[in-house]
């Protein structure tokens, strides 16, 4: 059978709607016209856009988001119905009533509760207004407004959302690698002479990392979204952890990095006229550095493998990353330390270039990342525990039986 050709926009196009908002556009716009078809069969309104619009409103990208903003976002709906029949009924659609219309939303909103949504009470009142000015339809746009909110539920329920591990994941392995680049990067600077402004933009591009990191963590929230009550994850907890705790040791070592950074530049301002380091020195620095990044490359490689596939395979390359940095930072250290006594001024400096070092290899042993798996797996189960006690007594007695 010949191969078919694919063009390359067809190709960017099938990526996008793999991703969380081509997905999302996707299921946003069957669920509103799954949800207008119902209301049509089972309602005698001529256009009931209340349920598509209820529906787009209801659907998220998670199920577990579906589950907690569904109920605030159906209260907006109908609040916002009421409201424009109420007043479409009395006063009739003009600029002041539309204005009336929207202050009244707007206040009703907030002593209802629907948090966030509160704009959306105004949004719903406005587009009622325009659509129906009659009093005697509130019961049909309420009945809408339900059947929106019900298909946007059952379609989540039904079809579930895909889990967005594989964006976060790719997100954190980003991150690492540009870590990684910048080790590299800081390890070619060693070997020679560098100005104090190259220095300094080595610095500036550590501090540039803190955006990296904010961008991944929202990506990491909603992949903790997706993973929570999704059918597909039977270890949600556990991916959720796995991914959190690796992020909060990479944020670590980026803010160590760039101590690291700033360190070096203190030794660019030290050494103006000459090399940072002898080249004895310079030359297992770099392979030190050059270490570290392919360590920070493992872990990620590590927290963003599945439990079940090449686990273990990472964690021995991890191993054998971090042993081989130990070894060479024990051999640094001792030159480090012949060179003082021939630049004993500069003693501090290098004794914080080990130091921060030692904190970076230290966060990414393997049993230190372990022990803060299992801390963290215990704490969220104790939370559960503490929001639902009931779980805790099913638990007891299960254990009990068991004895």
């Amino acid at each position: 059978m010949p191969a078919v050709s694919v063009s390359e926009p067809v190709i960017k196009l099938v990526r996008r709607t793999t991703e969380p908002v081509g997905a999302q556009t996707l299921r946003s716009t069957a669920a509103a016209v799954i949800a207008y078809v119902v209301a049509v069969w089972t309602l005698p309104n001529p256009a009931p856009l209340t349920a598509p619009l209820t529906a787009l409103l209801v659907v998220q990208v998670t199920l577990y988001a579906t589950l907690t903003t569904g109920i605030r976002r159906v209260n907006s709906v109908v609040v916002g119905v009421l409201i424009a029949t109420a007043l479409s009924a009395l006063v009739g659609l003009t600029w002041w009533s539309l204005g009336l219309t929207i202050f009244a939303s707007l206040i009703i909103g907030r002593l209802v509760r629907v948090d966030e949504f509160v704009p959306e009470v105004a949004i719903s009142a406005m587009l009622v207004l325009g659509v129906s000015q009659v009093a005697s339809t509130a019961w049909d746009r309420v009945l809408e407004t339900l059947i929106g909110a019900g298909v946007g539920l059952l379609f989540n329920l039904l079809l579930a959302p895909p889990v967005w591990v594989q964006p976060a994941g790719a997100s954190i392995d980003s991150l690492a690698r540009a870590m990684g680049h910048m080790f590299r990067a800081m390890g070619d600077d060693v070997t020679g002479h560098i100005s104090v402004q190259r220095a300094a933009g080595r610095l500036h591009e550590a501090r540039r990392l803190d955006h990296d990191i904010v961008e991944v963590d929202a990506s990491l929230r909603q992949a903790e979204e997706g993973l929570t009550l999704n059918p597909r994850v039977r270890q949600g907890l556990l991916y959720r952890v796995v991914l959190r705790t690796g992020l909060d040791t990479l944020e670590i070592c980026a803010v160590v990095l760039r101590v690291l950074s700033r360190t070096l530049t203190d030794l660019a301002k030290a050494c103006t006229e000459e090399t940072l380091f002898p080249a004895d020195v310079a030359t297992p620095l770099k392979e030190l550095f050059g270490q570290l990044a392919g360590a920070i490359e493992s872990f990620s490689e590590l927290i963003t493998t599945p439990v079940a596939e090449n686990a273990e395979e990472a964690e021995e390359r991890l191993a054998r990353a971090l042993a081989v940095s130990r070894t060479t930072r024990d051999r640094v250290a001792d030159l480090l330390l012949e060179a003082v006594q021939e630049h004993p001024g500069q003693w501090q400096l290098h004794g914080a270039l080990l130091a921060e070092v030692d904190r970076i290899l230290d966060e990414l042993d393997i049993d230190k990342r372990t022990e803060r798996l299992g801390k963290e797996l215990d704490r969220r189960s104790a939370l559960v525990h503490e929001h639902h006690p009931w779980l805790r007594a099913v638990s007891r007695r299960l254990r009990g039986r068991q004895n």
